[in-house]
């Protein structure tokens, strides 16, 4: 199939280069670094091994891509009223968009915005980033899960599932809302936490006051996600995320450098929007909504 990367950063980098090098038709959009990946290429260092890709299809506007069969959105949330502009001229009848984004009720609207469109969700496990021109840091993990939210063939997201299993990507089919859910147990914690503390993972699990403040983070999450009749979400999920995050390296999570490169955190879909939701259920989340009012001021007192 032929692929299309909107948001070559951390996370589109990562695939898209994945994927080209074992033998894909990728097409990559790039910004800031469109020249130096064009003379350079495209460079992915990684815990699994190293590789560089020195012919990029790449470019600076979605109007010179072809359409793709699957378009891979990487792009911050916050930059999502761009799709309106970037993401027409990649579309055909049966393109399989895939929302490779966090929070919750991204896909909502954006099939706002297209309602005829094929959505999926991307559910990434990976510890990556993109601080230099075209160079990938894969640090750990990249697992990614792929959760139908608006497909109408089946069989397009299983070939896609297979894809990606080829390039070495571990893969595998989810439950759309208790992918996000899960996803959510680790992001609304760890996100917030490491900005507001200005701190990493590691240490955030290392202290023994702010290890169970995470843990009581997490399970405000599980409840509200079982409240709203989420299935396979309970405590043991929350030991088995702590587990894995102890296990990880110490890491910066994407809000944690937006804050540090003072860009806008994304801080409606990754807390303003599920708040509101479970808010709405009956079950809200105090301690996540304490967290988000300190994102919230420090996201203004960071543009005094």
């Amino acid at each position: 199939m032929k692929y299309g990367i909107i948001g070559t950063g951390a996370i589109g980098g990562y695939y898209g280069a994945k994927l080209a090098h074992a033998g894909q038709e990728v097409h990559f959009l790039l910004r800031s670094d469109y020249e130096y990946v064009r003379q350079h290429g495209l460079q992915v260092e990684s815990c699994d091994g190293s590789f560089h890709l020195a012919d990029v299809n790449a470019y600076q506007h979605t109007q010179d891509m072809p359409q793709c069969d699957v378009v891979l959105i990487c792009l911050k949330s916050v930059n999502n009223s761009k799709l309106q502009s970037l993401l027409p001229p990649l579309l055909h009848d049966h393109t399989l968009v895939v929302l490779i984004q966090n929070g919750i009720g991204v896909e909502e609207d954006v099939q706002k915005m297209f309602p005829g469109a094929q959505l999926a969700a991307g559910l990434a496990f990976i510890c990556s980033s993109k601080t230099e021109p075209g160079i990938v840091n894969h640090q750990c993990y990249g697992s990614i899960n792929l959760a139908n939210y608006s497909c109408r063939d089946e069989s397009q997201m299983l070939a896609v599932v297979e894809e990606f299993r080829q390039a070495g990507i571990e893969t595998g089919l989810v439950e759309y809302h208790e992918a996000r859910w899960k996803k959510a147990v680790w992001n609304m914690p760890f996100n917030g936490m490491t900005v507001a503390l200005h701190t990493q993972t590691d240490l955030l699990l290392k202290n023994k006051s702010t290890r169970q403040l995470i843990r009581e983070q997490m399970m405000e999450v599980v409840s509200a996600a079982q409240h709203l009749g989420v299935k396979n979400l309970d405590e043991a999920f929350v030991e088995k995320m702590i587990e894995t995050t102890d296990a990880m390296t110490p890491y910066s999570p994407s809000m944690r450098l937006d804050y540090d490169f003072h860009r806008t955190m994304e801080i409606y879909y990754l807390y303003t929007r599920p708040l509101e939701i479970a808010r709405e259920a009956g079950c809200p989340m105090p301690k996540l909504e304490m967290l988000e009012a300190e994102l919230r001021f420090l996201e203004t007192d960071s543009d005094i």
